[in-house]
C-alpha cells in the first residue's frame, strides 16, 4: 500500500501515466489510431493485475500502475501496448476446446515478441533479455510466433508444471479473465450497460434505446482494426525503413482468409441423376386438376429424377516425398473421406483413385464403394518417400482418361509441400494444390490450378 499517497492521487497519477502511455504510442505508432482508442479506460481498484481487457475496455488498477511506474518507466506502457496487440490479434475470442493456461501463454508470448521486434527504447524493459533467451532457443521451431502456432508448439512440447509456471511469469503482462466472462458476468461487475462503469460500445439504436455490441460484433470491429493497421503499417514501414517483422506477419496470420475445406471440395462436383422428386419442378395444380377431373388419372405424373451435384469421378493425389508428415496425409485423406462420404456428396456408386506419387507413381487404389474406401483407410501405408515430381500423376491421370476410365473426371487435388516440378500444359480437368500453412510462403503454382493453403486445424 502506498500510504505517503491518498487514493484520489494515487488514481489521478495512475490515469495520467496510462494517458501519457497512450500518447507516446499515438505518436510513435501512428498506425495504431484506431486500436488504441477503441477500448474505454477505466480504473479499477480490486483488479488483481496492473490492467486487464476484453476490447471493449480497458481496466487498470491504479496502485499496480503506480507501482510498475516506479519499478521501470516503460512498464505501463508496455503492458498497454501488450493489452491492445491482445485485441488487434483478437486473442479474446476463443475455441472453447483450448486449454486456457497454455492459450493464455501462447497469447502473451506471441504479444511479446511482437513488441520485442518493434525493438523501440521506450518499450524495454528487464525481462525483454529473459524473453529474447526463450525466443531464441525455439525460434527454429516456432517459426512465425502467433498465437496460433506458439499453443500448439506448447502443447506438443507438454511442458512439466514448474516450466509452465516459470515461462508464464515471464511472459505476463495483463489479465486475461474478462476473456473467459460472460456478458451477464461483466454486467455484474459494471463492465457493461447497466453497470458503474458503463460500457466502450453503448450507442443509441433504432429506437432511440442504448445497445450493447455483441461479442460477435465486437470480434468484427478489431477485424475492421487490424486489416486496416495492415494497410497503414506500409507508410509506417517506408517511413521507417523496416518491414516491422513480426507485427505485419501476424497481421496477416489473423487477417488471412479462412477456407471451409468442405466448401472447397464440392466446386469438383459433377452433375448427375437419382431416384428423388424433385418439389421445384412439380405443378400441384395440374396434377390435382386431373384427379377431380377423371378420378383416379393425374394429368402429370410428378418427377422422379432431381439433377444435383454429387462427386463420383475424382483423384485425390498424396505427396509421399521426405518432406510430407505421414500423419498429416493420413489427416488429410480422412478429413477428405469423411467429406467425401456425407448423402449430399456421395453417388450410389463411385470413381474414386488415391494415388500416391513421389518422383514416380507409387500406388493408384481405386474406391467404389464407402466399403472399399473404410478398407483402405484401415490398411493404408505410405510408399515412396523419394524427391517430388508432379508431372507423372498429371500423365498417368491423363492416359486413365484416354483409356476411358472415367465417365467426368471433375477435379484432382493434389496434397503436397509444392517443392517439385509442374506440368508445362493445362491438364483437361480442374486441378487444386493443397498445402499446409508452416509459416512460410507456399510456391506459385500454375496459373490453371487453383492454390489452397490450410491450417492443421482445418484439416
Amino acid at each position: 500500500m502506498l500510504d505517503e499517497v491518498t487514493s484520489e492521487k494515487v488514481e489521478k497519477i495512475a490515469l495520467e501515466i496510462i494517458n501519457l502511455s497512450r500518447n507516446k504510442l499515438l505518436v510513435n505508432l501512428r498506425f495504431m489510431d484506431m486500436a488504441l482508442s477503441q477500448p474505454k479506460i477505466e480504473s479499477r481498484a480490486d483488479l488483481t493485475q496492473s490492467a486487464a481487457t476484453d476490447g471493449r475496455v480497458y481496466i487498470y488498477n491504479p496502485e499496480h500502475i503506480l507501482t510498475a511506474y516506479r519499478v521501470e518507466e516503460t512498464l505501463p506502457t508496455r503492458s498497454l501496448l501488450h493489452s491492445i496487440f491482445h485485441c488487434v490479434f483478437r486473442h479474446m475470442f476463443i475455441n472453447p476446446s483450448v486449454d486456457i493456461r497454455y492459450w493464455d501463454l501462447a497469447c502473451d508470448i506471441a504479444a511479446e515478441c511482437v513488441i520485442n521486434d518493434l525493438d523501440l527504447p521506450y518499450l524495454n524493459t528487464m525481462k525483454a533479455q529473459q524473453q529474447a533467451a526463450f525466443i531464441k532457443q525455439f525460434a527454429e521451431e516456432l517459426k512465425l510466433p502467433s498465437a496460433e502456432k506458439v499453443y500448439r508448439f506448447l502443447m506438443d512440447k507438454n511442458l512439466p508444471e514448474d516450466r509452465l509456471l516459470a515461462l508464464t511469469a515471464l511472459f505476463k503482462a495483463d489479465d486475461h479473465q474478462l476473456w473467459y466472462l460472460s456478458d451477464e458476468e461483466k454486467a455484474a461487475m459494471g463492465l457493461m450497460e447497466g453497470g458503474s462503469g458503463g460500457s466502450l460500445s453503448e450507442g443509441i439504436g433504432d429506437g432511440g434505446e442504448l445497445t450493447v455490441i455483441s461479442r460477435f460484433e465486437l470480434a468484427g470491429v478489431w477485424t475492421d482494426i487490424s486489416e486496416r493497421m495492415s494497410i497503414d503499417l506500409i507508410s509506417f514501414s517506408k517511413q521507417r525503413g523496416t518491414e516491422a517483422g513480426l507485427l505485419v506477419q501476424n497481421l496477416k496470420e489473423v487477417n488471412r482468409e479462412r477456407y471451409n475445406y468442405e466448401e472447397f471440395l464440392k466446386k469438383f462436383a459433377v452433375r448427375g441423376e437419382i431416384m428423388k422428386i424433385n418439389p421445384d419442378e412439380f405443378d400441384y395444380n395440374f396434377y390435382t386438376y386431373g384427379l377431380s377431373l377423371y378420378g383416379n388419372l393425374p394429368l402429370i405424373e410428378p418427377l422422379e429424377y432431381k439433377d444435383v451435384k454429387r462427386i463420383r469421378d475424382f483423384v485425390i493425389a498424396i505427396d509421399t516425398s521426405g518432406s510430407v508428415a505421414g500423419d498429416l496425409v493420413q489427416t488429410f485423406v480422412k478429413k477428405t473421406y469423411n467429406i467425401l462420404k456425407t448423402t449430399e456428396s456421395f453417388f450410389t456408386k463411385i470413381n474414386l483413385h488415391i494415388i500416391q506419387c513421389d518422383a514416380a507413381i507409387q500406388e493408384d487404389i481405386k474406391i467404389t464403394t464407402q466399403s472399399e474406401f473404410d478398407e483402405y483407410l484401415a490398411r493404408m501405408k505410405l510408399h515412396g518417400f523419394g524427391g517430388t515430381d508432379f508431372r507423372p500423376v498429371f500423365s498417368y491421370v491423363n492416359s486413365l482418361v484416354e483409356c476411358g476410365e472415367f465417365d467426368n473426371l471433375k477435379g484432382l487435388i493434389y496434397f503436397t509441400d509444392g517443392y517439385g516440378e509442374f506440368p508445362a500444359k493445362k491438364p483437361p480437368f480442374e486441378s487444386a494444390f493443397i498445402f499446409i500453412d508452416e509459416g512460410n510462403d507456399p510456391p506459385q503454382v500454375p496459373p490453371w490450378a487453383i492454390k489452397l493453403v490450410l491450417r492443421k486445424d482445418e484439416i
